[in-house]
């Protein structure tokens, strides 16, 4: 086995990167369209880990403003801990500046991750919901009280103006949004948004994107200045879409509408941990993140 070689990705490289990716299923729910890889190129770095002029492994992160989210790392398993992932990460992550990630239960990764000065902060949960008919009424239900009839999907009638090519209501949700996640990211979260089948939905005090995949919806990220608030825009994207057959968010396992999912018929399908260098970046309990944006 040669040496590793790790560079930054480049467009020859893409094809390589995803046939790893496929083999860890990453790229399931990004099908016909461009997907988190161009994103992280865009909005972040993303780089190879090449073995004898084969791709055998790739990082990639998105930035918004200093903090760096580690959104992937994947070494093919006949080149896992031969050193690759190490080399990966020190070229893909700046020291002096917050890093956080959503690592998976394998301890060689959290063992990576720690050596890289991230800590472990709480559990980030993969609920899926029954049918959005069903669980609106119960998400009304475990919050108290009822929800929106017509939840906005644009910005406020005296909201700023928005940029050529950028959705309605971005500005606000993405000032929001920086506030919540420590930086801005108006520009990740505007391509997002222009993708086929995704919505952007605020409701005065809160944000949620929302896209639908096949007859499935994912929600995220969304936030909002209280928890509640946050809640709120979480189920105004889901009331929007009524007739799915499945909704899926990312919760942190802090935030009060775990429970309150949890005892209207959600249920955990999956668990990452969340990690990050410091405290702070990120206000746990008012936001939701997507699960390959962050």
């Amino acid at each position: 086995m040669g040496e590793s070689i790790v560079r930054v990705a480049v467009d020859a490289d893409m094809p390589g990167v995803r046939e790893v990716a496929s083999r860890f299923e990453t790229l399931d729910d990004w099908t016909d369209m461009p997907d988190f890889l161009d994103a992280e190129r865009a909005f972040g770095t993303l780089v190879v880990g090449e073995v004898d002029g084969r791709i055998v492994g790739f990082g990639g992160v998105l930035r918004r403003g200093q903090v760096s989210h580690l959104g992937d790392l994947y070494v093919l398993p006949d080149h896992q801990s031969s050193g690759v992932g190490r080399k990966i990460l020190d070229r893909l992550l700046p020291t002096g500046t917050p890093r956080v990630t959503f690592a998976s239960d394998d301890p060689r990764a959290l063992g990576l991750y720690v050596r890289q000065g991230m800590r472990p902060v709480c559990p980030l949960l993969y609920l899926t919901s029954p049918p959005p008919e069903d669980s609106g009424s119960q998400g009304a239900e475990a919050r108290g009280k009822e929800a929106p009839d017509e939840p906005a999907a644009r910005g406020p009638v005296d909201g700023p103006r928005a940029e050529k090519g950028e959705p309605p209501g971005m500005r606000e949700a993405g000032r929001l949004d920086a506030r919540l996640t420590g930086g801005d990211r108006t520009g990740t979260l505007s391509w997002y948004a222009g993708l086929p089948g995704v919505t952007l939905h605020l409701t005065g005090r809160g944000y949620a994107l929302a896209r639908l995949v096949g007859e499935d919806l994912e929600v995220g990220p969304a936030g909002g200045e209280t928890p509640q608030d946050c809640a709120d825009a979480v189920l105004a994207a889901v009331g929007a879409h009524p007739g799915v057959e499945e909704v899926q968010v990312a919760v942190p396992g802090v935030h009060p509408l775990l429970p309150q999912l949890l005892e209207a018929g959600w249920e955990i399908d999956d668990m990452d941990t969340f990690m990050t260098t410091e405290p702070g970046p990120v206000w746990l309990d008012r936001y939701l993140p997507h699960p390959d944006l962050g």
